[in-house]
């Protein structure tokens, strides 16, 4: 098993301590902070998403995975040039309003962070006029709305509505998820995209910024 691979295996196995000393091995043998990240801490995630979809692993699992990688990326980033460390994309995510629920949401901006988005966590709860503020002020490229309750799902609307109004709505990709929450609802309220589970939500906002 290579440097690389026991790196990928401890972010896989949510081992803190594992991945630091496997992300402090690498470094100090002069390898690249970029290698570390992709080859050794992204690719550890990248053995959960399959499972994670697959009904194998579960979001317990997945955040500890998802911390794990975070201890490694805390050491690597202050080792890339401001260059390297350019953000994939500004991502606002918050929970609408009305919903406390945050568990999903939590996990959707922990996969994004570690795949290098600039995340702005709004919380739970967040009206209409708290996203159309956080879009003039972060200039994100997308916005994530996040419902678990049928009761709120129509705030999504409402939020997509103010940003209308607001004039910010053409400004922004906004995607949605939650457990009641399908690519058929998104299709009727105008969003521009659906993600079911976060690794799907990382993979749709990849895709956004690609264009």
């Amino acid at each position: 098993m290579s440097d690389f691979d026991s790196l990928a295996q401890a972010v896989f196995h949510g081992d803190f301590d594992g991945v630091v000393s496997a992300t402090k091995n690498l470094l100090d043998r002069g390898v690249n902070p970029l290698d570390v990240i992709n080859k050794g801490l992204l690719a550890g995630m990248d053995i959960v998403a399959p499972k994670f979809k697959a009904g194998e692993m579960f979001v317990p699992e997945v955040m500890m995975c998802a911390k794990a990688l975070g201890e490694g990326m805390k050491i690597v980033q202050p080792l890339l040039s401001s260059s390297e460390a350019a953000s994939a994309g500004t991502v606002v995510i918050g929970t609408v309003a009305g919903d406390l629920h945050d568990i999903g949401k939590n996990l959707v901006v922990m996969i994004l962070k570690s795949g290098g988005f600039n995340v702005i966590d709004l919380g739970v709860d967040v009206s209409p006029e708290g996203f159309v503020n956080a879009i003039k002020e972060h200039s994100p490229q997308i916005v994530g709305m996040s419902a678990l309750l049928t009761t709120t799902m129509v705030n999504m609307k409402k939020t997509l509505d103010a940003m209308e109004a607001a004039g910010v709505r053409d400004k922004v990709k906004v995607i949605i998820g939650g457990a009641p929450v399908s690519q058929s609802f998104a299709d009727e309220i105008g969003a521009d995209g659906y993600a079911p589970d976060a690794m799907a939500a990382k993979e749709l906002c990849a895709k956004i910024i690609k264009g």
